[in-house]
């Protein structure tokens, strides 16, 4: 029944994941979620970044596999590797809140002019394909889970599919050069 109502729903209920998604990350990124309603583990706030760059790492990985399984003709594995890749994303998603809501966003240690002409327009691009590839997740998602593979061809899904792994594929990359700037050139 919920599947069936969902298979009707896809677009909009893709809109609403999209838009529920980005107001947890805009919420925490500007400070609107309240950290005292968290635990503050200072371990754990220390590691996120280095965990979510293993994170990162593992995602580009199953992406890459799942891309190359559909290719081959194994959708199995391919909805496996792509469920292991919004997994991945989920929990980079959940720790990156989590740490942003009781620390704040990351201030840039190096210079004034490399965070000015490069480390801020490259953080802006990162930003902007990770929000533009959320609701082509989203429909890849839910176009896939609620229908057969048979009947998933009648659908955007390839379409979407491709754009949403592309566009995972550069923002993940681009969030490793990210960490990589602020925890380990400067």
């Amino acid at each position: 029944m919920v599947r069936a109502w969902a298979r009707e729903h896809v677009p909009a209920l893709t809109a609403i994941l999209s838009i529920a998604s980005l107001a947890l990350v805009f919420g925490a990124a500007l400070q609107v979620i309240p950290a005292a309603a968290l635990p503050r583990v200072e371990s754990l706030l220390n590691a996120i970044p280095h965990v979510n760059a293993i994170i990162s790492l593992s995602a580009i990985g199953t992406i890459l596999l799942g891309v190359r399984e559909i290719r081959r003709g194994n959708v199995d594995r391919h909805r496996a590797l792509m469920l292991a890749s919004f997994a991945l994303f989920a929990a980079f998603l959940l720790l990156y809140l989590y740490r942003v809501t009781l620390v704040g966003p990351s201030d840039f240690p190096g210079p004034s002019a490399v965070r000015t002409y490069l480390y801020l327009p490259f953080l802006a691009i990162h930003i902007a394909l990770a929000v533009i590839c959320i609701p082509f997740v989203f429909y890849a998602l839910l176009s896939a889970g609620t229908r057969s593979v048979s009947e998933i061809y009648g659908t955007n899904h390839r379409r979407a599919g491709r754009v949403a792994a592309s566009l995972w594929l550069v923002s993940f990359s681009m969030g490793i050069v990210i960490y990589a700037l602020l925890y380990h050139v400067y």
